[in-house]
């Protein structure tokens, strides 16, 4: 039997194929956008994503507090309920990632967690810990070289772990195949290596460029070389000015 949110819905499957990691609006004042944000993830479910990823590195996850990710997780569940929705609940403590891991549970209507390691996390202990506050829920580890406050996570360690995948945002298609191979869930970050990954044994992709690019990265996910090649484009630009490009661009 699946696990049940608190008096909702089945927590549903993990996907396959292209997901996005959502911008969080904000505004003048800095509070979060809810509306806005929940319009941008219609558009690109309309466009056809089959997860979104609220608070993650896209999102701006550190400018968040517990609160704006129950309201986000909620207000995007409510707006797209069939498709899967990933939190984010990383934070750079362990005991902040899974308190706010546990909220979220408690309050929002979550898939799946995506959380990394903090520095000062060993990863098994932390993960088993993570999965029992998760409450039934998928749990995704979060692997991001370039995260402040993140342990790296060896491939082999992923491997090891009590999780239900990784999302890979190395861009390492070394690390890619060794966790292909290692038999490990793996959902990359990466909008560059969508060719390689859709036809090599990926499960998915959870990416920024999804919020302005879906189709093209759905059709580079099934091996169309000019959508690839398009995409690199965009994550020059994107790169040049994240994630305010990211917001300013209507997705297509």
């Amino acid at each position: 039997m699946l696990p049940y949110h608190v008096g909702v819905s089945p927590v549903l499957p993990l996907p396959s194929g292209v997901g996005v990691a959502l911008v969080t609006f904000f505004d003048a004042d800095g509070i979060v956008d809810v509306k806005a944000t929940v319009e941008r993830a219609r558009r690109c479910v309309d466009l056809g994503v089959s997860s979104i990823l609220v608070a993650g590195t896209t999102g701006e996850a550190g400018r968040l507090s517990v609160d704006d990710r129950v309201e986000l997780a909620a207000a995007v569940k409510d707006a797209a309920p069939g498709v899967a929705l990933i939190v984010g609940t990383g934070h750079a403590g362990t005991d902040a990632s899974l308190e706010a891991t546990a909220r979220v549970a408690a309050h929002a209507h979550a898939d799946a967690f995506l959380v990394y390691c903090p520095v000062d996390a060993t990863p098994g202990p932390f993960f088993g810990a993570l999965r029992a506050e998760a409450r039934g829920r998928h749990v995704l580890a979060y692997h991001n070289p370039a995260l402040p406050g993140a342990r790296e996570l060896g491939t082999e360690t992923v491997a090891t772990l009590e999780i239900d995948g990784v999302k890979d945002s190395s861009a390492s298609t070394n690390r890619l195949a060794d966790l292909v191979e290692l038999g490990v869930r793996v959902y990359v970050g990466s909008a560059t290596q969508l060719m390689v990954a859709g036809r090599c044994g990926a499960s998915g992709a959870l990416l920024a460029l999804a919020n302005v690019a879906p189709t093209d990265c759905i059709a580079a996910w099934n091996g169309d070389a000019a959508a690839q090649r398009r995409l690199f484009a965009l994550h020059r630009r994107a790169t040049r000015s994240f994630p305010s490009y990211l917001k300013r661009t209507a997705p297509r």
